[in-house]
């Protein structure tokens, strides 16, 4: 396990406090990131139906899954092994059977099918047909929506947690200079890719890395104006503009960086623009402190660039830390006008102030933790456009 007991007892009772205000007396749970916070579940098993079962008025969680991830949970978790359930594998995939069936029969058979049950409705792995099942076979439950409501449990990090971010965080530093460093005139882009997933699994001397939840992100050129492009085997030319985005990972915790570099000389508008950004991420880190409010932050920010005339309509950042892919946010807390949400010592966040405009775009990043008067970064990082020279490499 990731942690010890202790620490998955507290964040059960965490959870059970949330439940009791929410009128929820059982809450499913099919997030694997929430999965793994409250038993130490960690296995690639997430695209099958799995569930984690809190109960309010018992001890432990139930786990749920396909029989041959069952000793999976034997091996990861805390759980008392008569508390890991396995159903059989003709569940899996069937036309004729579904997993929330099963899920359903179990409930009913430990008294529980008549009672408030909380689903995580808005969550890559809980589908529609999912809801269809476990209506049907929970008539007698009321089920209520609680999304989010671990995730909100997750937003203030253990010291542990913290430690493990930053961890995470000098694989990151080594994974981006890796990335920095492969980016030449001539070079293939998946062969940068290549270098910079080595690097985020191999980790340091001192520990290993694991997968991340997002892959590098690596657009070029004119692609730059996107964030969310990865790479292509097409090579690099003299010119480009390249922004990586990654993370380092480290027992399923991130630590997310994004740095952007040019190929030769860049354009007097790509250097501006990074001008803007480096700019207006330095205020924003500046102005995090315990009490202040997110859009407090993105208020500096807009502040802070409206010389330039640049708008920025897209969020600023937001909390992240534990995850499986596809995303390593929390979906809790964004840095945007109208969030209200108080920072606290040990929130963690990805603050990044990106533009992407019509054929171009800057991006810049770090991941901070909120300390007890301000802010601690966690990447230890340049905080420049990287410049490289556009000769072709032999």
């Amino acid at each position: 396990m990731s942690f010890g007991t202790s620490e998955y007892r507290t964040r059960i009772q965490k959870t059970k406090e949330r439940m009791a205000s929410e009128g929820i007396e059982v809450l499913l749970i099919t997030d694997p990131a929430n999965m793994n916070y409250l038993s130490g579940y960690d296995g690639w098993s997430f695209y099958v139906h799995q569930m984690l079962v809190i109960i309010i008025d018992e001890d432990q969680p139930i786990w749920i899954g396909r029989g041959q991830d069952a000793n999976g949970a034997k091996v990861t978790t805390w759980l008392y092994h008569e508390n890991i359930i396995p159903y059989p594998d003709d569940y899996v995939q069937s036309d004729t059977k579904h997993p929330m069936d099963f899920v359903a029969d179990i409930l009913k058979q430990i008294g529980q099918d008549k009672r408030s049950i909380g689903v995580e409705m808005e969550n890559y792995y809980f589908t529609a047909k999912c809801y269809e099942h476990l209506k049907k076979g929970l008539p007698n439950a009321k089920l209520k929506d609680a999304t989010l409501l671990v995730n909100w449990v997750r937003v203030i990090k253990s010291d542990e947690e913290i430690e493990y971010m930053k961890r995470a965080a000098r694989i990151a530093e080594k994974a981006m200079e890796t990335g920095i460093k492969s980016i030449e005139a001539g070079v293939r882009e998946c062969d940068v890719a290549a270098k910079i997933f080595y690097t985020q699994v191999s980790g340091t001397e001192k520990f290993g890395g694991d997968y991340p939840a997002i892959v590098p992100l690596l657009p070029s050129g004119e692609k730059t104006s996107t964030p969310h492009l990865t790479w292509t085997d097409e090579r690099y030319k003299a010119g480009d503009t390249v922004i990586l985005e990654l993370a380092g990972c480290y027992k399923r915790y991130h630590s997310p960086l994004a740095r952007t570099v040019n190929i030769g000389t860049p354009t007097d508008k790509v250097k501006a623009l990074s001008d803007v950004v480096i700019e207006g991420l330095n205020a924003c880190l500046d102005a995090v402190k315990p009490g202040v409010l997110c859009e407090e932050i993105e208020e500096v920010w807009r502040k802070t660039i409206e010389k330039s005339g640049i708008i920025k309509d897209s969020r600023l950042g937001y909390s992240m830390g534990l995850n499986y892919p596809p995303d390593w946010g929390e979906h809790t807390a964004s840095i945007r006008k109208g969030d209200k949400t108080i920072l606290e010592p040990n929130m963690t966040f990805h603050l990044i102030p990106g533009i992407w405009l019509d054929d171009y775009g800057f991006e810049a990043s770090e991941s901070f933790r909120v300390t007890e008067n301000g802010c601690e970064v966690f990447a230890k990082f340049p905080r420049q456009l990287f410049i490289k020279d556009g000769l072709l490499t032999n």
